[in-house]
């Protein structure tokens, strides 16, 4: 749980008994690599913490869906706009590798937003981060060259790469494979 509280106090200064109020909340899953932590269609209703490995979040189609995001270790991921109104997703969300995750149920993190001060602003500071880091990756998509794109992902998370396949992060970044291996030619 120490990633966790790491990751709060990004925004707040957090107390050992509000984490423990947070923390006592939470359930862990195990989920095998590549399997779907949300089907398309069915309606989000946990905001999860991901202790070990990479979720990525996907528009199904004939081939193997079209990346839009990657989750990566000690972050908060959901398909947020499900999770918020409670109405079906309109994507998959799947584990690209192994992942172990500590979920919070919609309902109790709205207890938790009732019970506490500290939960309202932690709930509003990571909708910031997320809507900040959504933003930047429209920005990305539209203004900068797809080297530059992949550069950038590289440095968020370097080691975590090895781990997922180049169709996705071609996809992630907005090109095709064949584009992405002459990329990486350039690079390496």
């Amino acid at each position: 749980m120490e990633h966790i509280k790491n990751y709060f106090n990004q925004f707040v200064d957090i107390s050992d008994e509000e984490l423990l109020l947070f923390t006592s909340k939470l359930t862990r899953m195990d989920v095998p690599k590549k399997s779907l932590i949300l089907k398309q269609g069915k309606t989000e209703n946990f905001l999860s913490f991901i202790e070990k490995g990479i979720v990525r979040f996907y528009v199904p189609d004939l081939d193997d869906g079209l990346t839009f995001s990657f989750s990566f270790e000690h972050s908060f991921f959901s398909a947020y706009d499900s999770f918020l109104t409670q109405r079906p997703c309109t994507y998959n969300v799947e584990a690209v590798t192994d992942c172990i995750l500590w979920r919070l149920a919609y309902d109790d993190l709205n207890s938790i937003y009732g019970t506490t001060a500290i939960g309202e602003r932690i709930g509003r500071k990571v909708a910031e981060d997320l809507y900040l880091k959504k933003m930047k990756r429209e920005i990305s998509l539209l203004n900068d060259p797809a080297k530059k794109r992949y550069l950038d992902l590289m440095e968020e998370a370097p080691l975590l790469l090895q781990h997922i396949p180049l169709k996705h992060l071609a996809t992630y970044i907005g090109i095709r494979p064949q584009s992405l291996s002459r990329i990486r030619k350039q690079i390496y």
